[in-house]
């Protein structure tokens, strides 16, 4: 079976690659566009692993989990994830002087958030594309096709990447992670809204379940108006900006959800509203640059507010 089967739902997307992959004209450059969490880094490592072993076996199972010799891969570095020229340059070398091993049908250059290359490395990037060396794909994932500079989009082929629907959201997890029951993988398919990623990352990342946690208290207690219990949990983050950020993007993931569904989580709409309504003020607030400790106590206020 083709690793792209392994990508859940997007059927149409699947299909259009492992029609291009059998017709021997895939393109040689990809852009596959995803919101985070809907999986396009995964999808990339699929379509490389049916591009390098179209028998599969070991070798492909390796392609999945980044642990193959035949690809190279470039990542954004720092807060702002920018991709420098140099790490392109490296590659480029690196791909030009290295030599083919027997067993594959080539090699694969991914640029991971193709969005975050600037001008300098996005010309370094062209280069390498306009003359693309024998045997080589470049597979890139962007959040937007938007945010990708015109000239490195103009010269991919562009697939977009879906979230699915909750029944396969929750069904993929539950083939990943065969402890989870199958309320839990409901309801954190219906949270995340079909984003696969974000599920995975929820149940696996420490950070991002910490997160989860620390939101899931604070919307409880939003929900019973303790304000002091709600100031208390923000006042925690008062000198980490970073991990204040993720509990507040969890608390509006959550709110939202029981905007959908009153009552989940035990959360009801009005408290809902008010969560989102402070939640995204305060990463406003923040991202300005914002006093850190002001922004989580107005927001602490009115999450409570009575």
């Amino acid at each position: 079976m083709p690793m792209l089967e392994r990508i859940a739902g997007n059927r149409e997307l699947k299909q259009d690659l492992k029609t291009a992959l059998g017709s021997g004209r895939i393109a040689h450059s990809i852009l596959l566009v995803g919101e985070p969490g809907c999986g396009a880094g995964f999808a990339a490592r699929c379509l490389a692993a049916d591009y390098l072993y179209p028998n599969g076996g070991p070798h492909a199972e390796a392609v999945l989990r980044g642990q193959d010799t035949e690809s190279i891969v470039v990542r954004g570095e720092g807060a702002s994830g920018q991709i420098k020229v140099e790490a392109i340059r490296d590659a480029r070398q690196n791909i030009q002087k290295s030599a083919l091993s027997s067993d594959a049908e080539g090699r694969v250059l991914f640029i991971y958030g193709a969005q975050n290359l600037n001008g300098a490395s996005a010309n370094a990037m062209l280069k390498v594309m306009e003359e693309p060396p024998e045997g080589v794909m470049f597979l890139l994932t962007a959040s937007s096709a938007a945010a990708v500079l015109p000239t490195i989009r103009s010269r991919c082929a562009a697939y977009t990447m879906a979230p699915v629907p909750t029944e396969e959201c929750a069904a993929a997890l539950r083939t990943a992670q065969p402890e989870l029951n199958e309320q839990n993988a409901q309801d954190l398919a219906f949270l995340y809204e079909g984003h696969i990623g974000l599920c995975l990352k929820a149940l696996n990342d420490p950070a991002a379940k910490a997160a989860r946690a620390a939101a899931r208290e604070l919307c409880r207690q939003a929900q019973q108006q303790d304000t002091y219990r709600v100031q208390a949990l923000l006042a925690g983050y008062e000198k980490d900006k970073d991990s204040a950020a993720a509990v507040l993007w969890q608390a509006t993931q959550a709110a939202s959800a029981a905007l959908r569904r009153p009552g989940f989580d035990g959360v009801q709409p009005d408290t809902a509203a008010r969560i989102l309504r402070a939640a995204e003020a305060a990463r406003r607030a923040m991202k300005a640059n914002g006093n850190l400790r002001l922004a989580l106590t107005v927001c602490g206020m009115e999450m409570a507010a009575r």
